[in-house]
């Protein structure tokens, strides 16, 4: 609670690291925290990056990273949040009932096994921050449980949180080797009986249109609309290939940026696929596109470009097969039946796998991220805390 209190979303026009001040407010709270509880070389670095360690205490068990973001989304309003924790008996969750903001039990099927728990919500005006305090706070309930646990044998345990995962920064500055750790776990993703090592493939995609502008009254043979261009453009592309039409392991193209006039319009796209043949087809879809378009209406019309985000890790991390089953072997031991699915996102574990560094994903217990419903499920981060340790145990 503490935590979600720090509004600490990120800002993708910045390209300062952090990309907002709020980020070392939280990143120097955690430094003190981990001060406090007496973790060895806690420290927060200038651009925002947070590390500790605890010491091994077992012989030739290894040094496993435990990694989270402190940054959140801007999809919806941050600010101050209006938290409360309450018990779930059911149905629909009023979370501010006089401006009539519900959470529908039926658009939300994660609720239907949490009758009986208690979840953490906002009053629907901001988003939570579960995404990725939740697994802020779980990696630091588990420190202090190590801590406070002398008899708990462990390797070198390695502690990370990174600023601006959430515009797609999050690994870039990371210290893979100062951090130590022989293979790493992210703790940002939902359900906690979830293991991921599957990401999307990722790209960005610029386009700027460069219209020409006249009275429309003489305007014919003369205007060139730009943002009849960019509708040309989008409409160019798969309609059924979208986030609202897609699921699994299907790609899709995302529109999430458009402004302009007659004179220049700007969109942005970011591009996803699973499959690494398919993604490098779809980036090619984009730049037939606009050089179709640039063909018809001249050249220079259309200014595209195109940036790789990052890239699939299951190529990394199947490499090292033995992280996923410590990951699967505890998400059992605690008495889950572990499910291992695809994430439909990116997540900093793939950016440090393909660093060297093998960090495949963990849940949370958090659920309807980058929204105004979403919350976390107490139960399951206390569950959450469990796993970690069975992961991070020494085998005897």
């Amino acid at each position: 609670m503490r935590y979600i209190g720090i509004d600490t979303t990120s800002d993708e026009a910045c390209p300062d690291c952090p990309s907002t001040p709020n980020q070392f407010v939280l990143a120097r709270e955690l430094e003190k925290e981990m001060k406090e509880l007496g973790m060895s070389g806690a420290r927060v670095d200038d651009h925002c990056y947070v590390y500790g360690f605890i010491p091994g205490n077992a012989e030739n068990a290894p040094a496993i990273g435990l990694i989270a973001h402190m940054d959140t989304s801007n999809a919806v309003a941050g600010g101050p949040m209006n938290a409360r924790i309450l018990r779930y008996e059911g149905g629909d969750v009023a979370l501010d009932a006089e401006k009539g903001i519900v959470m529908r039990a039926e658009d939300y099927p994660s609720l239907s096994d949490k009758i009986g728990k208690d979840l953490i919500v906002t009053d629907g005006s901001t988003l939570l921050g579960g995404d990725d305090k939740a697994g802020v706070a779980e990696i630091m309930a588990f420190c202090e449980y190590v801590l406070s646990h002398p008899e708990y044998r462990h390797g070198k345990i390695c502690v990370g949180f990174t600023p601006d995962e959430e515009i797609g920064r999050g690994a870039d500055l990371f210290d893979v080797k100062g951090f130590g750790a022989d293979f790493a776990y992210t703790l940002d993703g939902g359900r906690a009986c979830e293991m991921e090592y599957e990401n999307f493939n990722a790209a960005s995609a610029s386009i700027v249109i460069h219209g020409f502008s006249i009275h429309p009254g003489s305007a014919k043979n003369k205007m060139r609309n730009a943002l009849r261009l960019a509708m040309e453009f989008n409409a160019m592309l798969p309609a059924n290939e979208t986030p609202e039409c897609t699921e699994g392991y299907e790609g899709f193209y995302h529109l999430n940026g458009f402004s302009g006039e007659v004179q220049r319009a700007e969109m942005r796209y970011i591009i996803r696929d699973h499959d690494r043949q398919k993604f490098e087809a779809r980036k090619e879809r984009v730049r037939l596109i606009a050089a179709y378009l640039n063909e018809k209406y001249g050249e220079n019309t259309i200014d595209l470009t195109i940036k790789d985000s990052y890239f699939n890790m299951r190529q990394k991390v199947q490499e090292k097969p033995e992280v996923i089953d410590r990951a699967v072997n505890a998400i059992r031991a605690c008495g889950m039946t572990p499910a291992c699915v695809p994430i439909r996102g990116g997540t900093d574990g793939a950016t440090l796998s393909y660093q060297g560094l093998i960090c495949p994903n963990l849940g949370t217990g958090s659920y309807n991220h980058h929204g105004v419903f979403e919350y976390a499920c107490v139960q399951e981060m206390e569950a959450m805390v469990e796993i970690v340790k069975k992961i991070v145990e020494a085998k005897s």
